[in-house]
């Protein structure tokens, strides 16, 4: 039987995703269709930041996207030459969190050291983040942590998921979904 699985597709180059292969071995045939696109906003924000860290006591990202709009920032050849000479430096002399595995290893790709990947979830980094800051925390009498947060991109509805048309019922009393791909 075939399936649409309403989903992106693994982030990843190591395999095919594990929700085809599950889907598989019941036998199903499962055709990704992605629902959620990005737009990648506030670069030119996100990168004056990026370029003080001095002003900063490390890096937060949520998500592989997070990753994503770093990287698109840093595509400019001048951006990227000052990552490379010395801001990636001054950041790696810092900490660098991340929610999950796949984050972290993004961020390896941009030359940073992630911290706190196993953690999961946001609720369970903000643990770990507060369990390391404490030490820092109880040297200061009166503290007050700033966050500054960028928003670098927005969640839209992907262009396949608006091509979507109607669910119908087959003349054996199914139902089957109809999809119209108007690709150009």
């Amino acid at each position: 039987m075939k399936v649409l699985l309403l989903k992106d597709p693994k982030e990843r180059d190591s395999g095919p995703d594990p929700y085809i292969q599950e889907l598989g071995s019941y036998g199903f045939e499962a055709t990704l269709i992605p629902v959620l696109s990005f737009e990648f906003v506030s670069l030119q924000s996100l990168f004056e930041k990026l370029s003080h860290p001095e002003c900063y006591g490390g890096l937060i990202f949520t998500s592989p996207r997070a990753v994503e709009a770093v990287k698109l920032c840093l595509k400019e050849n001048s951006k990227n030459e000052a990552w490379t000479k010395s801001l990636k430096q001054k950041w790696n002399a810092k900490s660098t969190y991340v929610v999950g595995k796949a984050t972290a290893s993004l961020v390896e790709e941009i030359g940073l050291a992630p911290q706190g990947e196993k953690c999961g979830n946001a609720e369970k980094l903000a643990g770990y983040i507060c369990s390391k800051m404490e030490v820092y925390l109880t040297q200061i009498n009166d503290c007050t942590i700033a966050m500054n947060k960028i928003t670098a991109l927005e969640r839209t509805q992907h262009y396949l998921a608006c091509r979507f048309k109607s669910l119908k019922k087959s003349g054996k009393g199914e139902e089957t979904s109809t999809v119209r791909l108007n690709l150009k």
